[in-house]
């Protein structure tokens, strides 16, 4: 079976700039499966995702929530998320704190 996802690139029509960070360089995810709905789109700097038919508190830099705002200090000073640990193997019991 051959994947036939096209590769993720930047959008081709102007975007604005990241409701989050105000970044500019916005990634195209995907579409919608009926064409032109609405796109999935990705901030390249702070990986916030959203999709183009939600309310324009989620997907405009002027209407998004002041105090979620991020600004390229705050990114560069977040603490690092910890990776997942492997899955434990079977016959491991509950885990412990």
């Amino acid at each position: 079976m051959s994947d036939t996802t096209p590769p993720r690139a930047a959008s081709p029509r102007p975007v604005s700039p990241c409701p989050r960070c105000a970044h500019e360089t916005i990634e195209h995810i995907t579409g919608s499966p009926v064409p032109g709905v609405w796109e999935v789109l990705q901030c390249a700097r702070c990986l916030y995702m959203w999709r183009t038919s939600e309310p324009a508190r989620r997907t405009r830099r002027d209407a998004y929530p002041e105090e979620f705002m991020l600004t390229p200090e705050d990114i560069g000073a977040a603490p690092e998320v910890p990776a997942v640990p492997p899955l434990r193997g079977p016959g491991a019991g509950p885990a412990t704190r």
